[in-house]
């Protein structure tokens, strides 16, 4: 199958099928949406009926662009046939199977909720000045602060978009191994923060270029690529509800914290290595994996709420783990990865958990 030549750069002025060809070419699944708007292009006739499931759909083998994201492809001949028969149609990537997260930041004009609302899970005290906070630009840069992180919004080394409504969409890559859903329509527990949605899984995001009646997406030069996931910002999906097991299923209930403030937790975690350590001691009925399991969870807190490095907890925990049973480094490994992801869903702060 013949390729065009990839352009250096999406640009505003490409149009619509070379914009789908360039995002196809990086492996991102694209899919038409109405010219204008931001809603996919309509169903079949026979596709539009209530009880019509997806999943029994002839469209989709047949090529045809029904049911949206479930159609996008990176079949550069589809594309070519779908964009030919209406020039116009607009371009959108289906972030689940390119592996992508798309931070979708809003500034609507709207008047904020209640401090408890504005970060879920986070209570911001009353002593914090909110004075000029007016939408999700406001509250994603609050939630950067509070975690004492870099403002994605400000993220030099990721693609970054300007939509059509005065927002952004800043993409990430995701690491293998992690999956996450969709705020909108997602099941998820909650946005990422008041007027920050997420694109992920059985989402879709309006591919940089694309020309709608409200205006242009517009990429914020010169990075055009996303950038890896930033592990705080894994921590934080994954404890507002986005993230999804092996399974298919949200995430599961993980167990109540053993130690409740992080002052306490950077001494619990000492001793918590120290009772690992002395696993040595004998080659099993120790409780070796329960007490990693339980260490790497409490890492796993700390690393989320800002009070250690991802790089320190993995090492703190590896040469604890590996003093007591140094012939053990997958399963060690697969311990401490486990109990890190669960442990991020508690933050421990200063104050106590969110």
């Amino acid at each position: 199958m013949s390729r065009l030549p990839e352009p250096a750069a999406v640009s505003l002025g490409l149009l619509p099928v070379e914009t789908a060809l360039w995002c196809a070419q990086r492996g991102w699944p694209v899919h038409p949406l109405v010219p204008g708007l931001k809603v996919p292009a309509a169903n079949c006739e026979s596709c539009r009926e209530p009880s019509h499931l997806v999943k029994h759909c002839s469209c989709l083998s047949a090529g045809r662009w029904c049911h949206g994201f479930h159609a996008a492809t990176t079949d550069l001949m589809r594309i070519r046939t779908w964009w030919g028969s209406q020039p116009r149609f607009g371009v959108a990537v289906s972030c689940g199977p390119a592996r992508l997260v798309v931070l979708d930041v809003d500034a609507h004009a709207n008047v904020p909720p209640s401090r408890e609302r504005l970060l879920p899970g986070i209570s911001i005290p009353s002593t914090i000045d909110l004075t000029g906070l007016e939408n999700g630009f406001h509250t994603l840069a609050l939630l950067a602060a509070y975690r004492r992180q870099p403002n994605p919004c400000d993220d030099k080394t990721t693609l970054r978009v300007e939509t059509a409504s005065g927002g952004m969409h800043v993409w990430y890559t995701l690491p293998d191994g992690l999956r996450l859903r969709s705020s909108a329509g997602g099941g998820a527990k909650a946005a990422l923060a008041w007027q920050v949605d997420v694109r992920a899984e059985r989402g879709y995001v309006v591919a940089p270029g694309v020309h709608t009646k409200k205006g242009v997406y517009k990429p914020v030069e010169p990075v055009q690529s996303p950038a890896p996931l930033p592990q705080w910002l894994a921590n934080e999906l994954i404890r507002t509800g986005h993230g999804i097991a092996s399974s298919g299923e949200p995430h599961g209930k993980i167990p109540r914290p053993l130690i409740r403030r992080s002052s306490e937790a950077v001494d619990g975690l000492s001793r918590l290595l120290d009772d690992v350590k002395a696993c040595a001691s004998a080659s099993e009925g120790t409780g070796f994996s329960s007490k990693l399991n339980v260490a790497a969870f409490t890492a796993g807190g700390l690393v989320a709420a800002g009070r250690m490095s991802h790089i320190e907890a993995v090492a703190r925990l590896t040469q604890a783990a590996e003093a007591a049973r140094p012939n053990q480094q997958h399963k060690i490994a697969r311990t401490i990865r486990d109990g890190l992801k669960a442990g991020a869903m508690r933050p421990l702060h200063l104050e106590g958990r969110s």
